[in-house]
């Protein structure tokens, strides 16, 4: 954010030139802020005697001019803020949005099926590689760092799962996912109505790991984007005081619509400060490998295990749209790619311990690929997926839903049919893991069925 001088109220502490307003800060957004925190004080006291007489506080913000700690709130912090009491927040769900449309049938291979073999002749994961996971399906060898969780009954799939959206536009399907609705008329995303029907939370009850709001938490209820904790602050440490100080003086006691925001981001960033300024150790024996996936769900395991009152993180990892070099099960961007991600996430699970079984971990994505390879050794944008599932309170070590084969007959254009919808995993989740039992207010105008992937 550039700021002007002209932009600033007027008063006699209103800078001259950008060099003057550089002065007073190590930026110029934070030298506003003090610029303005200044101004207000010398109003505020000169105000004192009609906010005695009954001037409300309202009346004395109304043609204020502040400085845009709005546009300052959007850099620090893409929030909206609730309050409620920690305890009051019990459990977090993790979505894991693997960008690109994966290829389910590699992650769950139906390794005992003759057509499978007959359409992959290259890249067919073989039973004998597998880590098995019954009826005729096998767990591609890469997610060796999360089977452990699957003999736990810690872990399972949903395969053969799509959108009623049959788009093959990764914009256009990736859209309607988030929304959790086909249908255009529903603008907010599905996390966002999530977060409403489970009430009020702290500041951090909901967080977007990455640069940007994910569709799925765009709507009315807030959300923070953090792009790593330690980098969430107000730069140059040294003089971070004195701004947020400034901060808290520009709305400290002010009836005011962006008071609430302000000092949600202040909090947030409090908070944040401290937990990033304390050393975190994993578990012991818990080495997270180097990458982005994985720097960001260690920071979601400090922020659970801290006990801020997380109930929903949003993840996105890239890279799926193997049209070329899928590969075999000894090479390739598949088996590095999921190798990645399944060491990423054992990690995560492993480090969180006991509060993995206050934990869901669930991984979307906009569809599936073609049952047939095509002639780079790759497979082009299908229908039916695998999403798999990690965590507490699952019928875990089991491949759930209907499976519809994959002969001639069964497939859909050339696809793997989408037996199951997605919206039918994700309320059943909801609702016996989190009593969010209205699953009608989460994804409308769908006929729900129960699958049996959760407990209870």
């Amino acid at each position: 954010m550039i700021l002007d001088p002209s932009s600033l109220p007027e008063g006699e502490r209103r800078p001259a030139s950008l060099d003057e307003l550089r002065r007073h800060g190590p930026n110029l957004c934070e030298a506003a802020i003090r610029v303005q925190a200044e101004q207000v004080q010398d109003e505020l006291a000169a105000e004192r005697d009609k906010w005695s007489k009954g001037f409300t506080r309202r009346r004395l913000v109304q043609g204020a001019g502040f400085v845009g700690v709005a546009a300052l709130g959007s850099q620090l912090v893409t929030s909206r803020v609730a309050f409620a009491a920690p305890e009051d927040n019990k459990g977090t769900l993790v979505v894991i949005f693997l960008r690109g449309g994966v290829d389910g049938l590699s992650l769950v291979a139906p390794a005992d099926d003759a057509n499978y073999r007959q359409m992959r002749p290259n890249i067919a994961v073989p039973m004998a590689s597998t880590l098995p996971a019954g009826r005729g399906f096998g767990l591609h060898p890469a997610m060796e760092p999360l089977f452990k969780f699957w003999q736990a009954g810690q872990m399972a799939a949903v395969h053969a799962v799509a959108s009623p959206d049959a788009s093959r536009s990764h914009f256009q399907a990736q859209d309607a996912l988030e929304r959790g609705a086909a249908s255009v008329a529903v603008r907010t995303g599905w996390l966002d109505r999530v977060l409403a029907q489970m009430g009020p939370g702290t500041t951090f009850r909901a967080v977007a790991q990455g640069s940007a709001l994910p569709r799925s938490l765009v709507g009315g209820e807030q959300a923070i984007v953090l792009n790593g904790i330690r980098d969430f602050r107000i730069d140059n440490d040294a003089m971070r005081t004195q701004t947020m100080e400034a901060l808290k003086t520009l709305y400290t006691g002010l009836d005011h619509s962006l008071a609430t925001t302000a000092n949600g981001t202040i909090q947030a960033i409090n908070t944040a400060q401290k937990i990033a300024n304390t050393q975190y150790r994993p578990a012991e024996g818990v080495q997270y490998p180097g990458g982005g996936l994985a720097d960001r769900l260690r920071d979601i395991a400090q922020l659970i295990k801290a006990g801020v009152g997380l109930r929903v993180a949003a993840l996105d990892v890239g890279g799926w749209d193997m049209h070329t070099n899928l590969g075999r099960v000894d090479g390739g961007d598949m088996r590095n790619s999921l190798g990645n991600l399944s060491q990423a996430i054992g990690a995560f699970a492993t480090d969180l311990g006991p509060a993995l079984d206050q934990t869901s971990i669930v991984t979307m994505s906009e569809f599936g690929r073609r049952v047939q390879e095509n002639g780079n050794v790759g497979v082009d944008h299908g229908h039916g997926n695998a999403m798999l599932l990690l965590g507490g309170g699952l019928n875990g070590g089991k491949v759930h839903g209907k499976w519809p084969g994959l002969s001639q007959g069964a497939l859909d254009q050339g696809d793997v049919a989408g037996a199951n919808d997605y919206r039918d995993v994700l309320a059943e989740m909801l609702k016996k893991r989190f009593n969010v039992a209205d699953s009608a207010a989460i994804f409308p105008n769908h006929q729900f069925q129960t699958l049996g992937v959760f407990k209870g």
